[in-house]
């Protein structure tokens, strides 16, 4: 596989409101090409629905999103042959289908867009599956694994596209510790390897600051505070001062 070089994403004025409620309320935040960028807050302040709005899912309601120097509604108009680089997601539940093998999955996307033969799909499904430790695995099913491999499964499947942007919607929720420990060293073994742009929506500020390069505060529809990841627990914001408290991460 080729190495990929990440994207810079300018995120300008983003507003999005659901039923007339706010959700984004002005988001501004610029993520570096081949950075992990951390976004953390409290439940229900608008992690993942910003995401979202990266990924293209949803369409904010003010605002930009550029992917270097390419509108993302201009970029998911270009047929995939066209676009000048590839987006993955890796969503919460791992979104895995039961009834699709380990291999199927990877190659979902692989099929869909008919670009490869099958003898070329069946390497890149192997080389992922590698590189996430779960080689030998193509045969089983998602109902076979254990909650970390789901997770792993799903960041194989966003790998086989040769991603240069990949989101992260809370990819640790429901892991033990030791299990979030090794996704956490997945994202930055992938950073290493491949360089892609990685953004992060966590809610566990020991693994932001353990694999970000930078953390994001979202709060009340706005980001608030952004600091190098080994500075987070220096910021004088009152914000951030209050959430490291409640993790148990500032006295």
């Amino acid at each position: 596989m080729t190495t990929p070089t990440g994207v810079n994403i300018a995120i300008t004025g983003v507003r999005k409101s659901f039923n007339g409620t706010p959700v984004l309320r002005g988001v501004d935040l610029h993520i570096d090409a081949g950075e992990i960028m951390v976004i953390v807050g409290g439940s229900g302040e608008g992690k993942s629905v910003l995401l979202r709005h990266i990924a293209g899912l949803e369409t904010p309601d003010a605002g930009s999103i550029r992917l270097n120097s390419l509108e993302l509604r201009e970029y998911l108009h270009l047929p995939p042959a066209e676009k000048p680089f590839r987006l993955s997601m890796v969503f919460q539940g791992s979104a895995l289908l039961n009834s699709m093998t380990v291999a199927e999955n990877v190659s979902l996307r692989l099929k869909e867009h008919r670009t490869h033969a099958a003898a070329e799909i069946a390497r890149i499904v192997s080389t992922c599956l590698e590189q996430v430790d779960l080689a030998g695995t193509e045969a089983k099913l998602p109902s076979e694994l254990s909650g970390g491999m789901r997770k792993r499964v799903a960041i194989a499947r966003a790998l086989a596209v040769e991603p240069q942007i990949i989101l992260y919607d809370e990819p640790t929720a429901d892991l033990d510790p030791l299990l979030t420990q090794q996704i956490g060293e997945l994202i930055l073994r992938i950073q290493k390897t491949r360089g892609a742009t990685q953004v992060v929506v966590a809610h566990n500020l020991a693994l932001a600051s353990e694999i970000g390069t930078h953390i994001a505060v979202l709060h009340e529809g706005r980001i608030v505070d952004y600091q190098p990841a080994n500075a987070l627990a220096q910021s004088t914001h009152p914000h951030t001062q209050e959430f490291l408290r409640a993790a148990n991460l500032k006295l």
